[in-house]
């Protein structure tokens, strides 16, 4: 988006406060729902059969380390900086934008999810999608930043699950 676009978003939100707060919430909502998802695998470690969960974890954490590092490598500015705005929801730190680590997290353990329990895992994508959009309008991250955090996450849960025996 442009800053002329962001600037409309911005004014919309500002317009009434509670779309704001359902904004935020819905942010939260997905964020949970992934957390949630997480939790649950991790509950499921049974030490006579460990595998499951090791893969699991694996296949997302690995990734997360290693774009974390990426992130910090390439250090891309945000648009709240790029545009000189303020973001729709709170952010203290600069920078790191690309790929958006909060999308990859979703999409990385929708993929997993899809071969563990397919219809979880349609709805994890779902709430990645939102979820993307949301940080788009926030103005915490470009269009780009999203995108590559699904593709990343969706290709990690590919590797871990598809190609790694």
């Amino acid at each position: 988006m442009k800053k002329e676009q962001h600037e409309q978003i911005n004014a919309w939100f500002e317009q009434k406060p509670q779309r704001l707060h359902l904004l935020k919430a819905a942010d939260v909502f997905c964020v949970g729902c992934a957390v949630a998802a997480v939790l649950e695998q991790l509950f499921q470690f049974r030490p006579e059969n460990p595998a499951p969960t090791i893969r699991f974890a694996l296949t997302c954490g690995v990734p997360l380390v290693l774009l974390s590092a990426a992130r910090k490598f390439i250090n891309a500015p945000r648009p709240y900086e790029v545009y000189d705005l303020q973001p729709l929801m709170p952010r203290e730190s600069s920078g790191k934008s690309f790929p958006s680590r909060h999308v990859f997290s979703i999409f990385v353990i929708a993929g997993c999810y899809l071969h563990l329990l397919p219809g979880e895992g349609a709805v994890l994508l779902l709430l990645g999608v939102i979820l993307a959009v949301l940080r788009v309008v926030a103005g915490l991250h470009f269009e780009k930043d999203v995108f590559a955090g699904a593709v990343i996450g969706l290709l990690s849960a590919f590797v871990g699950y598809d190609l790694i025996p």
